[in-house]
């Protein structure tokens, strides 16, 4: 098992944000990827971990043929874009934006005189040319979330063989999932593996096993066959 510490990593970031790169897989990145970032997991790309200045915004951009999941940690954020205008995000919210072939324009606001903190994760799709699509979850206290992936089968969530699951846990929750993953702390603290792993840590091995030693923010990122 590895871990990696967000405060080792540079802090960059544009417009009213300031971020942490922590995943930039060179599939995409090459050479562009920052030192000391990570390599991702099934079609899974990026992670960053941003903090939006008060009144902070990304500005209006495009996307095409990526999958974009936004992870509330603190404070709100109020969507602008061509898929859900209007929509707002709070504490713990997860948004989750397709722009296949068809694409997608957003610009991500926070509303308030305070930070705020948001995690943002880019997947690969699977198939070219699907068409845009967005998704909105409330994530469950005291167990895990399925926000992202899943069979074509279904529609509670963007279909794809890459999984990510967020985590809200009350002290003595515990968590398992087969296979290869990568975890990332955002709140609390807890047991990984036996390892004591905290807020900012991301980590990746074999066969997960958390248990929560405080309120926990949790999410993971695994796949439904091996990577």
């Amino acid at each position: 098992m590895e871990v990696l510490q967000r405060d080792d990593l540079k802090r960059g970031g544009f417009a009213g944000l300031r971020e942490t790169r922590l995943v930039m897989d060179r599939r995409v990145y090459g050479s562009r990827a920052e030192a000391g970032s990570w390599d991702g997991i099934g079609n899974f790309v990026y992670l960053a971990d941003a903090r939006f200045l008060p009144k902070g915004e990304t500005r209006m951009h495009s996307h095409k043929e990526i999958d974009v999941i936004s992870v509330m940690v603190e404070g709100r954020i109020a969507h602008e874009g061509s898929l859900e205008h209007g929509q707002e995000m709070g504490n713990h919210d997860v948004q989750a934006q397709r722009a296949g072939g068809e694409g997608f324009s957003h610009n991500e606001i926070n509303p308030n005189d305070t930070e705020n903190r948001m995690i943002q994760l880019w997947v690969l799709p699977e198939r070219a040319g699907e068409p845009a699509g967005y998704k909105l979850y409330s994530p469950k206290e005291g167990g895990m979330t399925r926000v992202y992936g899943g069979s074509t089968d279904q529609d509670e969530t963007l279909d794809s063989q890459t999984l990510i699951d967020i985590g809200l846990l009350a002290v003595g929750n515990s968590v398992r999932i087969e296979g290869p993953f990568l975890a990332y702390v955002t709140r609390g603290s807890g047991r990984l593996n036996d390892e004591t792993v905290g807020d900012g840590d991301l980590v990746r091995g074999e066969n997960l096993e958390f248990n929560a030693v405080e309120p926990t923010q949790l999410i993971v990122v695994h796949t439904d066959q091996p990577n």
